[in-house]
């Protein structure tokens, strides 16, 4: 398209213009131009190609330093660019016909001189519209990708400040559990700290965009391990995840926030079910914990299920259902997300 438009267009759209300009003069004349000499009609079109060529060049180049010193699009400042255009364009013109009919043997007329000044004319508005039209088209979608460019580049910042923000407050939670494991089993707390440093290095190393849902599973495996070390005996925990669910990608750490809020306000009956299933391209997962009724009145919900919401807004756009049900005593909490295909 860029060979088109440099080389073809130019000699195309000087061959246009020699024709119109010989059907106008001589359709006043009853002269065919086409019984003239060939050698004649050759030398006519080389110089209007030629000059078509030139025009062409110099007419880019003029719109590319005006646009340089005028950012903003006006009504007034389109006139005063073509009128410098045309200006500078029969300045080239008049010469040329007197050279085409000097090379020719044939001195040129007025009405030669007023029919090939309007066609021109014309022409190079048309030319101009076209040229201009490719500029503000061009400049349109330049502008248009860059401000996806921003908005992209604005998502990916906060996507990253939210999966950060998980971070201080795990930290939190399994720390606080060691160190009371400490004055109690050392074992055990050594055995913590191995599933801690599993659970940290699956957040610090994998940092692909997706991964599969069994890396995702397995870190919430070591997590709920961690978690039920600092769970109270009472704790009936019930986990299914289904055999399915391998290689199916998956954004990281989306479930993580709701079994970290399950476990942080369990009580009443103290019983936990955690599901996750495979079905008809979407992945369901499903939290289901006890809860003291009523609910203390201190209880707040924590930034995870808020970073959760906007994480999913992100990543799965149109593409996921988050149902969140509080009943007396109960919660529940479904996300379901349909599986990328990579």
């Amino acid at each position: 398209m860029k060979f088109f438009w440099k080389y073809i267009f130019p000699a195309l759209f000087g061959l246009l213009i020699y024709t119109s300009i010989r059907l106008v003069t001589d359709t006043a004349t009853g002269y065919k131009f086409w019984e003239r000499s060939w050698k004649i009609n050759a030398i006519e079109i080389t110089v209007v190609v030629l000059v078509t060529f030139f025009s062409d060049w110099l007419l880019k180049r003029t719109i590319r330093n005006f646009q340089k010193k005028e950012k903003n699009f006006s009504v007034k400042s389109v006139t005063i660019e073509f009128s410098k255009i045309l200006v500078i364009g029969l300045l080239i013109l008049n010469p040329v016909v007197y050279l085409i009919h000097y090379l020719t043997n044939d001195p040129p007329g007025w009405d030669d001189i007023t029919i090939a000044n309007v066609v021109v004319a014309l022409f190079l508005l048309l030319h101009y519209a076209v040229i201009r039209g490719n500029a503000f088209i061009k400049a349109y979608v330049d502008q248009k990708l860059q401000l996806e460019k921003i908005k992209n580049d604005s998502l990916e910042t906060e996507l990253k400040f939210l999966r950060a923000q998980y971070h201080p407050h795990f930290l939190f939670n399994a720390l606080n559990t060691i160190y009371f494991q400490m004055d109690e089993d050392v074992n055990a707390a050594k055995q913590s700290v191995e599933k801690f440093s599993e659970l940290l290095r699956y957040q610090l190393y994998d940092q692909q965009q997706t991964v599969p849902v069994s890396q995702e599973i397995e870190y919430l495996k070591n997590f709920i391990l961690l978690q039920k070390i600092r769970s109270s005996e009472r704790l009936k925990l019930a986990v299914h995840f289904d055999e399915t669910l391998k290689d199916q990608q998956v954004y990281p750490l989306l479930f993580l926030p709701l079994v970290e809020n399950a476990f942080k306000y369990t009580g009443g009956d103290y019983s936990l079910d955690i599901t996750a299933t495979n079905g008809q391209g979407k992945i369901k997962f499903l939290v289901e914990n006890s809860m003291p009724h009523p609910a203390p009145e201190n209880a707040k919900r924590g930034i995870g299920l808020e970073n959760l919401k906007r994480r999913l807004e992100l990543l799965y756009p149109g593409h996921y259902e988050l149902n969140i049900k509080k009943e007396p005593g109960r919660f529940t909490a479904i996300l379901a997300v349909e599986v990328i295909n990579k």
